[in-house]
């Protein structure tokens, strides 16, 4: 009898699909696109959920994933834990460190997501533009720390040619659009082929200009509750860490000033690790 992996996503918005959907409304995402291009017989779960901190896939979802045993499994998480207010990169890669310790101890092939830089595609002041990056290296150094620990694949989003255009994003500029998801199961594809796994390339589908109306209206619908719900979580601490950041760029001139909070080294850096986090305050 023939047989037949599995493949386990776990993680947030951006492993369940937000951005692609279908006319019913369905999301699909970069792992859809993925599972029905493999060769061989694959049973595919995804776990994650819109909105989800790396604590949440530690205690809920990861439970879950084990009992199905993954020969893959995708933890795509980190950004959500950034866009709160009392961020802590050390428990971060507590709750990360756990989680793809125990799905390789199962056996699971893991996958990983370098997450990609906001403030290029969204206009922010430059202060909170600053303290962005900070936090999202921060995450970054945490994916790339467990990933070199335990041989976990690491798709290099920020490596990705004309990752930034804007047809790679969805109407929110914060998850990718259709064609972006499917560009995303490409790469995911080419590390999986790297690990001798058989899939046929991606299709990559026409996707039909989105009218300036309907922009509107998805923002109207989904984007303003979604700002008024973080205006009482992560805006608040965003004004005062602004507030730091400009007393900092005023009366602080020193790269090592006091009550600079330094994200520790897990493992050492590589070449492309120093560049891309090339400070690593946390805010």
């Amino acid at each position: 009898m023939e047989s037949v992996a599995t493949f386990a996503i776990l993680g947030d918005s951006a492993a369940s699909g937000v951005g692609d959907s279908d006319k019913n409304g369905v999301t699909r995402g970069w792992g859809y696109y993925l599972a029905k291009h493999f060769q061989d017989p694959l049973v595919y779960i995804n776990l994650s959920r819109p909105g989800a901190q790396s604590a949440e896939v530690l205690e809920d979802q990861l439970p879950k994933a084990l009992i199905f045993k993954p020969d893959i499994a995708a933890v795509i998480v980190g950004g959500n834990d950034a866009l709160r207010n009392g961020f802590d990169p050390n428990k971060l890669h507590q709750n990360l460190r756990a989680t793809i310790s125990e799905l390789k101890k199962s056996g699971a092939e893991v996958l990983l997501l370098q997450l990609h830089d906001p403030t290029q595609i969204v206009p922010l002041p430059r202060l909170l533009a600053r303290v962005l990056s900070r936090r999202i290296n921060a995450v970054n150094r945490v994916i790339h720390s467990v990933g070199r620990e335990f041989n976990a694949q690491i798709l290099l989003t920020r490596s990705i040619q004309d990752i930034y255009e804007r047809k790679v994003w969805h109407v929110d500029r914060m998850h990718p659009s259709k064609y972006g998801h499917q560009l995303m199961a490409t790469h995911f594809r080419e590390i999986l082929l790297r690990r001798n796994w058989r899939i046929e390339p991606i299709t990559i589908e026409e996707t039909p200009a989105t009218s300036k109306k309907s922009k509107m209206l998805w923002m109207l619908k989904n984007g303003t509750p979604w700002f008024f719900k973080r205006s009482f979580d992560l805006f608040p601490a965003a004004l005062l860490l602004m507030s730091i950041e400009f007393f900092k760029m005023i009366f602080v001139r020193q790269a090592n000033e006091l009550g600079t909070m330094y994200y520790p080294e897990f493992s050492p850096q590589s070449h492309w690790d120093l560049q891309e986090v090339n400070e690593a305050r946390v805010s």
